[in-house]
């Protein structure tokens, strides 16, 4: 252990250090795992971002919890592995593909034709793919880049197809005309999870079909009267005695030659609307199954980008889809079908990627049964093999995945994994395996690719080389911890549980943590549009890695939506400031000690009272921090943490320490000692949350040589050897009267506060304790309550104070005792009276104004909700010191 003289930088660089540390992790090999058979297996695999990410603060949060469980682990001895990749995201890479070719005045997709288009895809994603990757290395992951891995990498494209092929050969993937959401723009099937519903304005149409015969009409009612060209019934329910009649006759469908049976079913409900129902079986999930029933014809009305087709006549063919409503509508009030129009709210179905509605319709498309594949996923989280944190997204996923639905899993675009099935259309031979069929042909091969998340649901184990059984995998699979937003418990978790079950055996992962969701101020979801969305590498630039990292934790309360702004990264900010100023404190006292890991060479006995204070501190906070991040309640740690350093070490240690280090010289290393072992647990407790500070100030202090590294020392685990335990334990009345001398001070310094006595001022502090041995404790530390009080005098007894002696003086009431301060010759005690009772006055008015301003109604239903929030919380300050004032002129009265 070298010598070390006080040469630190006044002030922390961010910047600097990390510029400095994150070369060195990565070029020693400290993020590569791999198998050991001597220590216990820690892995988890990144969510992979879309490769044509960029960072978000969804993504910062997300990494850095798991770089906090990664750091965590390792340091507790663990041999871990973060698997690292990103995900070719079929729809919005090709979508960008597209763009950046418009944009550069190259030829598009269409023109390039298929094998020349995927190539510029490969292309584009070589030259930008690898941005997320970079930025996420900013952020300090301690990924296994060794391990880097992308969806459509050769290994993971051969899991792609075993997994297709062995799925269809048992019979659960096949091929059919069902009902898909269609996206208009991508020109591609979706998802169930891929369709957002959204409340959106729209219009009730009510109108007439003419009875064939001449008797009458049947009145229906419709949001999307331009599906009317795929209508090829009216359904009625069967026990509708205003129908019964009717059942077997036919409608004559306007603005077309056609004639279209009524026919009797269930799904028409006589207690809604007029009972009658249009059905357009290619164009509604429910009037599919109707026309299955029936065996309707299944007329298909529009194209792929929803204009509608030329089944829909000439005068129609072509229109985009909401101008031919506008014309429908016009056309049927014209002949006076038009019975009513009706302004609603509805939910409407919105591609995710594209912002659209979505059309339903029928195509033909693959699809995934997966009813079978569900039953052990949903044991698993039954019985608790696989956990939940918050428990609450249990319910959510077991909604879901009892009542789950086949999978359509074929998309209608270029980049991705193209579907390895492939049509004889001599004989009508449908062929799916590994490779091309070897028999005659002709063969042509499926056009469209597989569903993003096909190759996903995979992760776990791809990324560690399955198909082939990989030590890599024998070791590290199952993986022990998720983390990701609940927002794709359906796309991915629940799916990647269903596919360990299915290919491995297994579970991928024993507990899943769900991310909040970040808001700005205001509780809007951050957003370009809203303008709203900070870059984080902005605010990496301005406040430092460490302080984001650590700020965004210690405002994520589990289960609760974050509230996020760019100045909340000032409480991160300070409290590395705050660490970097107490470390460098120490420093100016001399050369580090031998005792900084384990007290090793101090006399227990001779530990002072606030030296055995810090050190229970400490060992409670190291408690606190391991349960913590065993029950991922991540920002607890966090609070706990800014707690120890800021508030027990900087404001009240070391401050009360002072005295000791100008003490005798076996007092002062017996403190720089002391100080040594509390800030060198301090920095390996809060590496994983802040790693690039902790480990320079290791360095910069001489805990660490240059060769070493924080990573790889043992992370603090609770105190329990021989010597320890006496502090904690033998004497805890000890401890309590720690914490009640510096709840006097505090309230000494409050009282200092409340008369702006100036801080140059000496002041006596008289204090009436509630015990003798109060008493004699308090006056054993004396010397120490001055220092921190700036007090000239103490005066400490069990008699009552007495005013006629000392005159006016305040008090506050603590645990210990009370607390006096005798004012008589510190202010003028009138003046201060007339100032104190003319804020009270000013402020009786304001509060009467703002009381009237949140009676008022007008104002409570027209301004918005924040200002309200506001309104009220202005109210509640007032109202504080309202009664602050009150007090402060009660004790001089």
């Amino acid at each position: 252990m070298s010598s070390y003289q006080c040469s630190m930088p006044k002030a922390y660089e961010p910047g600097e250090a990390e510029k400095k540390w994150y070369p060195i992790w990565e070029d020693r090999g400290y993020f590569h795992g791999k198998p050991n058979p001597d220590k216990k297996p820690y892995s988890i695999v990144i969510p992979p971002p879309n490769v044509t990410g960029i960072l978000h603060l969804g993504h910062i949060l997300n990494n850095t919890l798991q770089d906090i469980l990664i750091r965590w682990r390792k340091m507790q001895g663990y041999e871990t592995c973060w698997f690292p990749g990103t995900d070719h995201a079929g729809i919005a890479t090709e979508g960008k593909g597209e763009r950046t070719l418009r944009e550069s005045g190259q030829p598009g997709r269409d023109e390039l034709g298929r094998e020349a288009f995927i190539q510029k895809v490969w292309d584009w994603r070589e030259q930008y793919g690898g941005t997320i990757i970079r930025q996420l290395r900013r952020l300090g992951t301690a990924c296994d880049w060794e391990r880097e891995r992308f969806t459509m990498d050769e290994g993971l494209s051969e899991a792609v197809k075993k997994v297709f092929v062995s799925l269809y050969e048992k019979g659960y993937i096949y091929r059919g005309q069902r009902m898909i959401n269609w996206c208009p723009v991508a020109k591609t099937a979706l998802s169930d999870e891929e369709v957002i519903y959204k409340e959106v304005p729209g219009k009730f149409y009510h109108y007439k079909y003419p009875l064939s015969d001449g008797s009458g009409a049947l009145v229906i009612a419709t949001t999307r009267p331009e599906t009317m060209f795929g209508d090829t019934a009216v359904a009625v329910h069967p026990d509708d005695e205003r129908y019964k009649a009717l059942i077997g006759k036919t409608i004559d469908l306007p603005l077309t030659d056609r004639k279209i049976p009524i026919i009797a079913d269930e799904h028409a409900d006589p207690e809604k609307g007029t009972g009658c129902v249009k059905i357009t079986p290619a164009h509604d999930p429910n009037d599919f199954e109707v026309g299955q029933r029936h065996g309707l014809d299944m007329l298909k009305i529009m194209n792929d980008d929803a204009s509608m087709s030329l089944a829909c006549g000439a005068d129609f063919a072509g229109l985009d889809r909401f101008e031919a409503r506008r014309k429908v509508v016009e056309k049927l009030e014209e002949l006076g079908l038009m019975v009513q129009i009706e302004e609603i709210t509805h939910s409407v179905g919105f591609s995710e990627r594209a912002d659209v509605p979505i059309e339903t319709m029928i195509s033909s498309q693959w699809f995934v049964n997966m009813k079978e594949l569900a039953k052990p996923a949903i044991e698993a989280v039954k019985n608790g093999d696989i956990k939940f944190y918050p428990e609450r997204w249990a319910k959510t996923y077991f909604h879901w995945m009892e009542n789950i639905q086949d999978w359509c899993i074929s998309r209608q675009i270029w980049w991705g994994h193209r579907i390895p099935a492939w049509y004889n259309d001599k004989t009508g031979e449908t062929y799916v395996g590994m490779d091309a069929p070897e028999s005659e042909g002709p063969w042509r091969q499926e056009v469209d690719v597989l569903d993003t998340w096909f190759s996903s649901w995979l992760w776990p184990f791809s990324v560690q080389g399955w198909p082939e059984n990989t030590d890599t995998l024998e070791y590290f699979y199952p993986t022990s911890d998720l983390v990701t937003g609940p927002d794709i418990i359906f796309f991915w978790v629940a799916r990647m549980i269903m596919a360990g079950y299915e290919f491995k055996g297994a579970l991928p992962f024993k507990n899943v943590y769900f991310t909040s969701i970040i808001r700005d101020e205001r509780g809007r979801k951050l957003s370009k549009s809203l303008g709203n969305s900070p870059d984080p590498l902005d605010v990496i630039d301005q406040y430092g890695t460490d302080a984001l990292r650590f700020s965004i934790i210690y405002i994520a309360p589990v289960g609760m939506d974050i509230r996020y702004s760019n100045e909340k990264c000032e409480l991160g900010r300070n409290f590395a400031n705050k660490l970097w100023n107490a470390c460098r404190f120490r420093m100016m006292q001399g050369e580090v000690t031998r005792s900084f890991r384990d007290l090793k060479g101090i006399d227990v006995e001779q530990l002072t009272p606030d030296e055995k204070w810090i050190i229970s501190w400490v060992n409670e906070t190291v408690k606190v921090v391991n349960e913590s991040l065993e029950g991922f309640k991540f920002h607890f740690a966090a609070h706990q943490l800014y707690e120890l350093v800021w508030n027990n070490v900087c404001d009240w240690y070391i401050e009360s320490a002072k005295d000791k280090l100008y003490g005798t010289e076996a007092e002062k290393q017996q403190t720089l000692a002391v100080l040594d072992f509390v800030l060198f647990k301090i920095l390996r407790l809060l590496h994983p949350f802040m790693p690039f500070v902790t480990e320079e100030l290791a360095h910069q202090m001489g805990f660490l040589t240059e060769d070493e590294s924080i990573m790889l020392e043992s992370f603090p685990a609770e105190l329990k050897n021989k010597n320890i335990p006496s502090i904690m334990e033998d004497d805890p009345d000890l401890l309590d009267m720690v914490e009640a001398k510096f709840q006097l001070v505090r309230a000494g310094r409050n009282l200092r506060a409340a008369y702006d006595i100036p801080p140059a001022a000496k002041v006596k502090f008289y204090i009436k304790a509630v015990s003798s041995s109060i008493v004699d404790f308090l006056k054993s530390e004396e010397s120490s309550m001055k220092r921190l009080m700036n007090a000239d005098e103490l005066e400490i007894s069990t008699v009552d104070f007495d005013s006629s002696t000392h005159g006016h003086a305040p008090s506050q009431l603590v645990n210990a005792g009370n607390i006096f301060l005798p004012l008589d010759g510190l202010i003028d005690i009138e003046e201060e009276l007339k100032k104190l009772n003319n804020q009270k006055k000013q402020l009786e008015g304001w509060i009467k104004g703002s009381r009237s301003k949140l009676e008022n109604e007008k104002f409570l239903s027209k301004a918005p909700e924040d200002v309200v929030a506001a309104a009220r919380e202005h109210l509640e300050e007032l109202e504080q010191k309202f009664e602050r004032v009150t007090k402060l002129i009660t004790a001089l009265q």
